[in-house]
């Protein structure tokens, strides 16, 4: 495979299901959506059946800590080396350039490549090529790597960010599709819109795109778009989905690499790139709904924030979504949901320059003294709603985030609260289709 070790890029073989294979079936949304709603994993099993699919390949974060989690790992395991040895996928070599529609007018693209875990640290205050851009939960990690550990191959929901404005790396190879070969073309279950996808062979535009990163990579060019001196390391790769998946590779590889030495496949990880700027990349909040709640949560977040919160009731949840999405500087609105009742949280002088970190902080507080079970992270007004109403339950709705934030947040203060933003809806999130030799 060639490397470019200055971008911390190879161009990877991929392995793809062979012509015939029913694409809506193989492809399977990110394993760590839906975790609340066990319905919509019933269904794709249901969609899928025995048919060959990337669902027989993943663990839904559903099914995390239940009794048969060993023998589902064991299972996956064993059916990527029946996809293997069987010819249900076949390999090729080079990027692929990829476009996911969502809805109506509403399209992303990206490029489908591998990035070198020796050129990414998660941890915080990390001055890596390749960065997280929200907090590491390393409670999460160990789940995640016994299905990563024996496994013959990956396959990526990893969603990783550069901030090109100029759109000098993916949207000449966009310009060009009509001259690459294409490699897939179809539905994606379930409403979440269509996904294609061609081969960039072509050496010319290969090394295009190579130029147009290491341009970004430049020392020169770094301080100056983002105003900072010379010595301030260059964030080339920022992560955008996927954090903990991307995190889990990093993880096995530090683990493995003194034993089977620095050429071995597990030292990249495949993910797709997308450039912050594209028109169809939004930013959607990621909101929180805490499940076992012993203690009332707005008294227990008056009394965490003190003087400097303020509590009110609203007579419609549309009526709070207007207020939050508002999202002043001072004071930050949050938006509250009981049975039976929509608020919003206001707080002044808050500890955070985000909302989401504002919450959080609070939550973690909450959980930890016993206030609640648990909290989960969710996506949409909608869900949050639904959730949040439900006996023994409270939602907390959050403010987007402006995505052109991003980049220089992060080199200047480091990663952002966890679960900060998400690229898109539930339904928007990268669905697992290429996958690749780890093993």
């Amino acid at each position: 495979m060639k490397r470019f070790e200055s971008i911390g890029v190879q161009i990877p073989e991929v392995y793809l299901p062979r012509p015939g294979v029913d694409l809506t079936r193989w492809g399977v949304i990110a394993c760590d959506q839906y975790t609340s709603e066990p319905e919509y994993w019933a269904e794709v099993e249901r969609i899928v059946g025995e048919n060959p699919s990337a669902y027989h390949l993943i663990l839904p974060e559903v099914f995390l800590g239940q009794p048969d989690e060993p023998a589902r790992i064991e299972k996956i395991q064993a059916k990527m080396r029946e996809y293997l040895d069987g010819g249900v996928l076949i390999p090729q070599e080079g990027l692929i350039y990829v476009e996911r529609s969502t809805g109506p007018g509403k399209m992303r693209r990206g490029l489908v490549l591998a990035l070198d875990l020796e050129q990414y640290d998660f941890n915080k205050g990390s001055r890596s090529l390749i960065r997280a851009t929200e907090g590491t939960i390393l409670e999460r990690l160990p789940p995640r790597m016994k299905i990563r550990e024996g496994a013959p191959l990956e396959l990526p929901h990893i969603l990783v960010l550069i901030d090109d404005p100029a759109g000098t790396v993916i949207e000449p190879i966009a310009k060009a599709k009509s001259s690459l070969r294409e490699l897939y073309d179809f539905d994606l279950m379930l409403g979440s819109g269509h996904l294609a996808g061609w081969q960039v062979s072509d050496p010319g535009l290969e090394a295009r795109v190579i130029a147009a990163l290491e341009a970004l990579a430049q020392p020169e060019e770094f301080a100056q778009k983002y105003a900072v001196g010379p010595d301030q390391p260059v964030l080339l790769f920022a992560m955008g989905d996927g954090n903990h998946s991307l995190a889990t590779a990093k993880a096995i590889w530090e683990k493995i690499k003194a034993r089977v030495g620095m050429d071995h496949p597990a030292r990249y990880a495949l993910v797709e790139i997308e450039n912050l700027h594209d028109a169809g990349l939004e930013f959607e909040p990621i909101h929180r709904v805490v499940f076992g709640v012993r203690q009332d949560p707005v008294e227990a977040a008056c009394q965490f924030y003190g003087e400097k919160a303020r509590y009110t009731r609203l007579s419609s949840p549309e009526e709070m979504v207007r207020k939050v999405d508002e999202n002043p500087a001072s004071p930050q609105r949050i938006g509250v949901i009981r049975p039976g009742e929509f608020g919003i949280l206001e707080v002044s002088q808050p500890p955070s320059n985000l909302p989401v970190g504002t919450l959080q902080a609070f939550l973690d507080a909450y959980i930890k003294n016993g206030g609640g079970e648990k909290i989960d992270y969710v996506h949409g007004s909608g869900v949050v709603s639904r959730l949040g109403s439900q006996a023994g339950n409270a939602g907390f709705y959050l403010p987007a985030m402006n995505k052109a934030d991003l980049f220089k947040t992060v080199i200047l203060d480091g990663a952002l609260p966890r679960k900060t933003f998400s690229m898109g809806e539930a339904r928007e999130k990268r669905f697992y289709v290429e996958a690749r030799k780890i093993a």
